[in-house]
């Protein structure tokens, strides 16, 4: 538990550290934000090395080897699960609520026009904003887990390559993976304490938004979990974490209301949005309840 507790410390206190000059700097919005959370991504692997070189350890406990063989499925989970997953979730809203339903996302549409003018840039027609929304939205699908790679492996390197495993060495996976999760959960409260993911002006800001984090980091976190333990590697956990990240608001495009409650949808992180995230994360902790079994009868 030592390497852990050491893990732990220098992850909370670079990456909250960080977290208090994107507040002190304008926040979210702030010149500094977008610099500042992808720094945030890369404290934990920064902490793996610290970690690794203050503990004398070897490098070679840490779940980072490709691990390729058999193990396809694993990454064909990570790489398409949270795109097909955060789809079923919208539609689910959708047909919940069909009066925010705008396929022809003029909403998602005026929304985008008005981030342009905002920041100064030229405003294309509605035809040419059109088919950016939607070519984006097939590169989201496809190149997703690849070109979010590197800041997503900036996590996924310190949970599941490092934390993960170290936690299973003294833990069953099925305890592990719940620890893990909620961990993951309490370093986003700063994040989320600024408004991310759920805004601010919401009753119990922002404890409720940290607790809803928290519980959508469980449900998210058991998936990851499941097939980084089936693999012994990190990286199919790396394209999870990239898809979810690139194709998370995909749906926000075809809302026609312009303040949705993020609790409930469409995107993930809502109950609704991210109800097919929590059916899975079960399955993947029951199947992860069955992986303790089968260690212990070996």
């Amino acid at each position: 538990m030592k390497k852990v507790n050491i893990f732990l410390l220098i992850t909370f206190l670079l990456t909250w550290s960080i977290t208090f000059i994107i507040f002190k700097t304008g926040g979210l919005i702030g010149s500094f934000a977008y610099i500042g959370l992808i720094l945030c991504m890369m404290m934990p692997s920064l902490s793996v090395l610290i970690t690794t070189l203050i503990t004398k350890s070897s490098f070679k406990e840490i779940w980072i080897k490709p691990n390729f063989k058999k193990n396809i499925k694993y990454y064909l989970i990570g790489y398409f699960s949270p795109v097909i997953l955060i789809i079923l979730g919208a539609v689910l809203y959708f047909i919940i609520f069909p009066s925010h339903l705008d396929l022809s996302m003029n909403t998602g549409l005026s929304n985008l026009k008005l981030q342009l003018q905002s920041l100064g840039q030229v405003v294309p027609s509605d035809s040419e904003l059109k088919s950016t929304m939607i070519i984006q939205l097939f590169v989201g699908i496809l190149l997703s887990p690849i070109l979010n790679f590197i800041p997503c492996l900036g996590e996924e390197l310190g949970w599941r390559g490092y934390l993960l495993p170290k936690l299973a060495e003294n833990n069953s996976y099925f305890k592990s993976s719940l620890i893990c999760s909620i961990i993951w959960g309490i370093w986003h409260a700063p994040m989320i304490a600024m408004g991310h993911n759920y805004g601010t002006g919401y009753i119990g800001a922002p404890f409720l938004g940290i607790f809803a984090m928290i519980l959508f980091c469980i449900a998210t976190g058991s998936i990851f979990n499941y097939i980084a333990i089936k693999t012994k590697s990190c990286i199919p956990a790396i394209f999870a974490h990239g898809s979810l990240n690139g194709f998370a608001s995909a749906s926000v495009i075809f809302l026609n209301v312009p303040s949705p409650n993020m609790f409930i949808g469409p995107v993930p992180t809502g109950i609704i949005g991210g109800f097919f995230f929590i059916v899975v994360g079960v399955i993947c902790l029951l199947k992860t309840k069955k992986l303790d079994i089968q260690k212990e009868t070996i």
